[in-house]
Protein backbone atom coordinates (compact mmCIF):
# COMPACT_ATOMS: atom_id res chain seq x y z
CA UNK A 1 0.00 0.00 0.00
CA UNK A 2 1.43 3.21 -1.11
CA UNK A 3 2.40 5.77 2.20
CA UNK A 4 -0.52 8.30 2.99
CA UNK A 5 0.82 11.82 2.83
CA UNK A 6 1.18 12.96 6.33
CA UNK A 7 -0.32 11.51 9.76
CA UNK A 8 -3.99 9.99 9.70
CA UNK A 9 -6.79 11.27 11.74
CA UNK A 10 -9.99 8.93 11.93
CA UNK A 11 -13.35 11.18 12.75
CA UNK A 12 -15.81 8.56 14.73
CA UNK A 13 -19.24 10.67 15.25
CA UNK A 14 -21.83 9.02 18.00
CA UNK A 15 -24.70 8.90 19.74
CA UNK A 16 -25.99 5.80 21.57
CA UNK A 17 -23.20 3.32 19.78
CA UNK A 18 -21.55 1.66 23.07
CA UNK A 19 -22.10 -1.73 22.02
CA UNK A 20 -20.20 -0.74 18.48
CA UNK A 21 -17.41 1.66 19.21
CA UNK A 22 -14.90 -0.49 20.91
CA UNK A 23 -14.96 -3.42 17.76
CA UNK A 24 -15.05 -0.26 15.01
CA UNK A 25 -11.71 0.83 17.06
CA UNK A 26 -10.30 -2.39 17.35
CA UNK A 27 -10.62 -3.65 14.29
CA UNK A 28 -9.23 -0.57 12.60
CA UNK A 29 -6.05 -0.30 15.11
CA UNK A 30 -5.92 -4.24 13.82
CA UNK A 31 -5.17 -3.53 10.26
CA UNK A 32 -3.80 0.20 10.45
CA UNK A 33 -2.18 0.59 14.03
CA UNK A 34 -0.09 3.90 13.50
CA UNK A 35 -3.55 5.66 12.66
CA UNK A 36 -5.05 8.42 14.93
CA UNK A 37 -9.10 8.07 16.57
CA UNK A 38 -11.43 11.23 16.96
CA UNK A 39 -14.67 10.09 18.90
CA UNK A 40 -17.01 12.89 18.77
CA UNK A 41 -19.91 11.96 20.85
CA UNK A 42 -23.04 13.80 21.21
CA UNK A 43 -23.69 13.31 24.90
CA UNK A 44 -24.68 9.82 24.64
CA UNK A 45 -27.69 8.66 27.05
CA UNK A 46 -26.31 5.13 26.49
CA UNK A 47 -23.10 5.68 27.72
CA UNK A 48 -20.93 5.73 24.72
CA UNK A 49 -18.79 9.04 25.50
CA UNK A 50 -18.05 7.62 29.08
CA UNK A 51 -16.63 4.57 27.17
CA UNK A 52 -14.96 6.30 24.45
CA UNK A 53 -13.25 8.07 27.29
CA UNK A 54 -12.37 5.06 29.32
CA UNK A 55 -10.67 4.10 25.72
CA UNK A 56 -8.54 7.29 25.33
CA UNK A 57 -7.35 6.77 28.54
CA UNK A 58 -5.83 3.77 27.71
CA UNK A 59 -4.24 4.83 24.49
CA UNK A 60 -3.14 7.53 23.17
CA UNK A 61 -4.26 7.10 19.59
CA UNK A 62 -8.12 8.12 20.39
CA UNK A 63 -8.85 11.56 21.20
CA UNK A 64 -12.52 12.33 22.80
CA UNK A 65 -14.51 15.40 21.52
CA UNK A 66 -17.87 15.55 23.68
CA UNK A 67 -20.52 17.78 21.94
CA UNK A 68 -23.44 19.36 24.91
CA UNK A 69 -26.51 17.21 22.78
CA UNK A 70 -27.54 15.70 19.68
CA UNK A 71 -27.15 18.18 16.74
CA UNK A 72 -27.07 15.78 13.26
CA UNK A 73 -24.05 13.89 11.60
CA UNK A 74 -23.07 16.81 9.86
CA UNK A 75 -22.43 19.15 12.89
CA UNK A 76 -20.27 16.07 14.53
CA UNK A 77 -18.14 16.14 11.36
CA UNK A 78 -17.37 19.55 11.13
CA UNK A 79 -16.57 19.64 14.70
CA UNK A 80 -14.37 16.90 14.50
CA UNK A 81 -12.81 18.66 10.64
CA UNK A 82 -12.00 21.79 13.00
CA UNK A 83 -10.18 20.13 15.96
CA UNK A 84 -8.04 18.26 13.22
CA UNK A 85 -6.93 21.38 11.50
CA UNK A 86 -6.11 22.01 14.75
CA UNK A 87 -3.13 19.66 14.80
CA UNK A 88 -0.69 18.25 12.62
CA UNK A 89 -2.97 15.39 11.08
CA UNK A 90 -2.18 15.14 7.01
CA UNK A 91 -5.03 12.89 6.41
CA UNK A 92 -8.88 13.34 7.73
CA UNK A 93 -11.26 10.41 7.64
CA UNK A 94 -14.68 9.82 8.24
CA UNK A 95 -16.10 6.92 9.57
CA UNK A 96 -19.10 5.52 11.11
CA UNK A 97 -19.37 3.06 14.20
CA UNK A 98 -21.45 0.93 13.61
CA UNK A 99 -19.85 -1.01 11.91
CA UNK A 100 -21.58 -0.63 8.76
CA UNK A 101 -17.74 0.62 7.24
CA UNK A 102 -15.25 -2.14 7.15
CA UNK A 103 -11.90 -0.57 8.34
CA UNK A 104 -10.48 -3.35 6.47
CA UNK A 105 -11.45 -1.14 3.30
CA UNK A 106 -9.57 2.08 4.73
CA UNK A 107 -5.85 0.81 3.10
CA UNK A 108 -7.11 0.59 -0.14
CA UNK A 109 -9.05 4.15 0.35
CA UNK A 110 -6.05 5.78 2.12
CA UNK A 111 -3.79 4.21 -1.31
CA UNK A 112 -5.95 6.10 -3.89
CA UNK A 113 -4.95 9.06 -2.47
CA UNK A 114 -1.61 8.71 -4.46
CA UNK A 115 -3.91 10.27 -7.95
CA UNK A 116 -6.82 11.95 -5.66
CA UNK A 117 -7.47 14.84 -2.88
CA UNK A 118 -10.92 13.43 -2.14
CA UNK A 119 -11.51 9.57 -1.40
CA UNK A 120 -15.20 8.26 -1.32
CA UNK A 121 -15.72 4.52 -0.21
CA UNK A 122 -18.31 3.52 -2.40
CA UNK A 123 -20.91 1.10 -2.86
CA UNK A 124 -22.14 1.76 -6.16
CA UNK A 125 -19.07 1.31 -8.06
CA UNK A 126 -18.17 -2.29 -9.69
CA UNK A 127 -16.92 -4.57 -6.96
CA UNK A 128 -19.16 -3.00 -4.31
CA UNK A 129 -21.45 -4.30 -2.31
CA UNK A 130 -24.51 -3.56 0.63
CA UNK A 131 -24.91 -6.61 2.89
CA UNK A 132 -27.90 -7.21 5.00
CA UNK A 133 -30.05 -4.04 3.69
CA UNK A 134 -34.03 -4.51 3.35
CA UNK A 135 -34.22 -3.98 -0.34
CA UNK A 136 -36.52 -0.40 0.69
CA UNK A 137 -33.53 0.79 2.10
CA UNK A 138 -31.09 -0.19 -1.32
CA UNK A 139 -33.69 1.41 -3.61
CA UNK A 140 -34.10 4.72 -1.67
CA UNK A 141 -30.32 5.35 -1.43
CA UNK A 142 -29.99 4.13 -5.24
CA UNK A 143 -32.74 6.47 -5.96
CA UNK A 144 -31.35 9.33 -3.80
CA UNK A 145 -27.85 8.91 -5.70
CA UNK A 146 -28.96 8.18 -8.89
CA UNK A 147 -31.56 11.74 -8.44
CA UNK A 148 -28.42 13.85 -6.67
CA UNK A 149 -26.15 12.39 -9.78
CA UNK A 150 -28.58 13.95 -12.43
CA UNK A 151 -29.79 16.62 -10.88
CA UNK A 152 -26.06 18.12 -9.66
CA UNK A 153 -24.58 17.07 -13.11
CA UNK A 154 -21.73 15.36 -11.07
CA UNK A 155 -20.00 11.48 -12.45
CA UNK A 156 -20.60 10.64 -8.92
CA UNK A 157 -22.30 6.91 -8.25
CA UNK A 158 -22.21 6.85 -4.71
CA UNK A 159 -22.80 10.71 -3.30
CA UNK A 160 -24.62 10.16 -0.27
CA UNK A 161 -22.14 7.64 1.09
CA UNK A 162 -20.16 8.58 4.51
CA UNK A 163 -17.08 6.76 4.84
CA UNK A 164 -14.50 9.25 3.33
CA UNK A 165 -10.60 10.11 3.06
CA UNK A 166 -9.52 14.17 2.40
CA UNK A 167 -6.23 15.35 2.20
CA UNK A 168 -6.11 18.38 5.17
CA UNK A 169 -5.52 20.68 1.80
CA UNK A 170 -9.41 20.04 0.63
CA UNK A 171 -10.84 20.55 4.43
CA UNK A 172 -8.49 23.89 5.03
CA UNK A 173 -9.94 25.38 1.34
CA UNK A 174 -13.91 24.30 1.64
CA UNK A 175 -15.02 27.25 3.49
CA UNK A 176 -17.20 24.11 5.26
CA UNK A 177 -17.96 27.23 7.93
CA UNK A 178 -20.52 28.15 5.29
CA UNK A 179 -21.86 24.40 5.16
CA UNK A 180 -25.28 24.10 7.03
CA UNK A 181 -26.74 20.82 5.63
CA UNK A 182 -27.38 18.62 8.62
CA UNK A 183 -28.43 14.33 8.14
CA UNK A 184 -26.71 12.56 5.26
CA UNK A 185 -27.38 15.73 3.03
CA UNK A 186 -23.93 16.94 4.44
CA UNK A 187 -22.38 14.06 2.66
CA UNK A 188 -24.13 15.59 -0.66
CA UNK A 189 -23.14 19.06 -0.21
CA UNK A 190 -19.16 18.57 0.64
CA UNK A 191 -19.13 16.24 -2.18
CA UNK A 192 -20.59 18.82 -4.72
CA UNK A 193 -17.96 21.29 -3.54
CA UNK A 194 -15.07 19.42 -3.47
CA UNK A 195 -16.15 18.71 -7.42
CA UNK A 196 -16.86 22.55 -7.69
CA UNK A 197 -13.63 23.33 -6.94
CA UNK A 198 -11.59 21.19 -8.81
CA UNK A 199 -10.40 18.92 -6.82
CA UNK A 200 -9.40 15.21 -7.72
CA UNK A 201 -12.40 13.13 -6.35
CA UNK A 202 -12.17 9.22 -6.79
CA UNK A 203 -14.23 6.32 -5.79
CA UNK A 204 -12.97 2.77 -4.27
CA UNK A 205 -15.14 -0.08 -3.83
CA UNK A 206 -16.05 -0.75 -0.52
CA UNK A 207 -18.67 -3.29 1.36
CA UNK A 208 -20.96 -1.63 3.35
CA UNK A 209 -22.88 -3.80 6.09
CA UNK A 210 -25.88 -2.99 8.30
CA UNK A 211 -25.39 -2.56 11.52
CA UNK A 212 -25.57 -5.53 13.85
CA UNK A 213 -26.43 -3.36 17.16
CA UNK A 214 -28.51 -0.49 17.74
CA UNK A 215 -30.82 1.58 15.24
CA UNK A 216 -29.97 3.28 12.26
CA UNK A 217 -30.60 7.17 12.60
CA UNK A 218 -31.93 7.31 9.11
CA UNK A 219 -35.28 8.94 9.02
CA UNK A 220 -37.83 10.95 7.17
CA UNK A 221 -36.86 14.58 7.99
CA UNK A 222 -33.18 13.15 6.91
CA UNK A 223 -34.89 12.09 3.56
CA UNK A 224 -36.67 14.77 3.29
CA UNK A 225 -34.16 17.52 3.85
CA UNK A 226 -31.71 15.98 1.30
CA UNK A 227 -34.32 15.95 -1.73
CA UNK A 228 -35.26 19.50 -0.76
CA UNK A 229 -31.91 20.28 -0.65
CA UNK A 230 -30.24 18.71 -3.43
CA UNK A 231 -33.65 20.08 -6.03
CA UNK A 232 -32.61 23.73 -5.01
CA UNK A 233 -29.21 23.48 -5.60
CA UNK A 234 -29.50 21.71 -8.72
CA UNK A 235 -32.11 24.13 -9.39
CA UNK A 236 -29.62 27.32 -9.07
CA UNK A 237 -26.47 25.61 -11.10
CA UNK A 238 -28.46 24.96 -13.93
CA UNK A 239 -29.80 28.17 -14.03
CA UNK A 240 -26.96 29.67 -13.74
CA UNK A 241 -27.41 31.05 -10.55
CA UNK A 242 -24.84 29.01 -7.93
CA UNK A 243 -21.00 30.32 -9.34
CA UNK A 244 -18.49 28.39 -7.10
CA UNK A 245 -18.22 30.63 -4.00
CA UNK A 246 -14.76 28.53 -3.36
CA UNK A 247 -10.99 28.61 -4.00
CA UNK A 248 -9.84 26.12 -6.79
CA UNK A 249 -8.00 22.77 -5.77
CA UNK A 250 -4.56 22.46 -5.87
CA UNK A 251 -4.51 20.37 -9.12
CA UNK A 252 -6.31 21.54 -11.74
CA UNK A 253 -7.36 18.12 -13.30
CA UNK A 254 -10.46 18.07 -12.32
CA UNK A 255 -13.42 15.86 -10.56
CA UNK A 256 -12.88 12.07 -11.18
CA UNK A 257 -14.78 9.07 -10.41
Amino acid sequence: MAEPPGPVLVVVPTYEERENLGSAISRLHACLPDVDVLVVDDASPDGTGELADEMAAADDRITVLHRAGKDGLGAAYLDGFRHALTGEHQVVVEMDADGSHAPEDLPALLAALEDADVVLGSRYVPGGRVVNWPWHREALSRGGNLYSRLALGVPIRDITGGYRVFRRSVLEQLHLESVASQGYCFQVDVAWRAVRAGFRVREVPITFTEREHGSSKMSGAIVAEALWRVTCWGLSYRLGRDAPQYPAGPVAEGARS
